[in-house]
């Protein structure tokens, strides 16, 4: 995927959400393309100081602004935003359960979170948006794919509603992140440390995954590709979680004192809201969408093209072996970040 960055070179960027795993990302790209100074919202008091002394450390504090805010909370919202050019919108409600038991939080939060942004951008005349999704949009069973659907769809409508105004809005959207915060292989790696046993929801259970530095680096494409109402979308290899399982035990029980034959693997079943298969993209997206060697765009407003419906989900898609998946999280650098693994573990 080629793509230039200077669209960051000199601006203020602002990053929702910015002190969670991909956003954390995102602002050390950010400040290596060579923007001006960039804004991390986000409500995660503790998480901005270890952000601020990192920064310390690495000579970067100057060009960084933390604020403390939420998304919800519109009239704070606007104020981060004003002067800013370029946005890119991080912050969600973005665990199934959580979101399952607390539906209406994650209606305030993803869906009028994400208009209270819309409507922040354009008063401030932003340049660019640029919104992550997840593929849990995607023909939605749960609430948390329900509202970040819902979320796409408020960013890419605002393209043909803002009149005349100059800012452009794109969505991402991706499969789950290794190692991100809350994500599996943190809770997997807790269990491990404990001696197991390592929980599996279902055996079948399949799911896109990709590296934090490859989400990172399509949110920035997307940014610099650019054309607004647009959902860029990574072709991403599928992994069986059973697989991913079995390779971290036998990669991780030694380095907690144990045989991967001592840690057991019990079945616990899926959680509420749960998918066996995830899609990235639906059926009848395929009819609106066109296609690249690594991505795809949908534009959801497109004439529907005359050809045969296609989905891009983990039932269609060659999972990885598990050979592969270990190669996979050794090229990720997953295996060697450990310390990090077990710091956000030890709670």
């Amino acid at each position: 995927m080629e793509y230039s960055l200077g669209y960051l070179t000199g601006r203020t960027v602002l990053i929702t959400g910015g002190t969670g795993s991909i956003g954390r990302e995102l602002l050390w790209r950010v400040l290596a393309s060579g923007a001006r100074v960039c804004r991390v919202f986000s409500r995660n008091e503790f998480a901005q100081h270890l952000l601020a002394e990192e920064l310390r450390e690495q000579g970067l504090y100057e060009r960084v602004r933390l604020l403390i805010g939420d998304i919800r909370d519109r009239e704070r919202l606007m104020r981060a935003m004003e002067g800013v050019e370029v946005v890119f919108h991080c912050a969600a409600l973005k665990h199934v359960t959580a979101c399952e038991y607390n539906p209406f939080e994650a209606v305030k939060t993803n869906v009028i979170g994400t208009q209270n942004l819309v409507e922040a951008a354009l008063q401030a005349e932003a340049e660019r948006v640029v919104a992550v999704s997840t593929d849990k949009a995607v023909s939605p069973r749960n609430t948390m794919g329900a509202t970040k659907l819902l979320a796409e769809r408020l960013v890419v409508s605002a393209e043909r509603w803002k009149g005349s105004r100059k800012t452009t809005f794109t969505v991402v959207r991706f499969g789950n992140v290794l190692a991100s915060r809350g994500s599996v292989i943190p809770t997997i790696v807790r269990q491990i440390r404990k001696g197991g046993p390592v929980t599996l929801t279902h055996p079948e259970m399949r799911r896109f995954f990709m590296t934090l530095g490859e989400a990172a680096e399509l949110v920035l494409a997307a940014g610099g590709l650019g054309e607004g109402g647009r959902i860029y979308v990574l072709k991403m290899p599928v992994v069986r979680i059973a697989d991913l399982l079995e390779v971290l035990v036998e990669e991780l029980a030694p380095v907690f004192g144990f045989s991967p034959s001592q840690i057991e693997i019990e079945t616990i079943g899926v959680r509420p809201g749960e998918k066996l298969h995830e899609e990235l993209m639906s059926p009848e997206e395929s009819l609106v969408a066109e296609e690249f060697d690594d991505y795809f765009v949908i534009d959801p407003f497109a004439p529907v093209a005359n050809r045969p419906l296609r989905a891009y989900s983990t039932l269609e898609q060659e999972p990885l072996s598990r050979e592969e998946v270990r190669d996979l999280l050794h090229r990720s650098g997953l295996l060697s970040d450990l310390p990090r693994l077990l710091e956000e573990t030890s709670v």
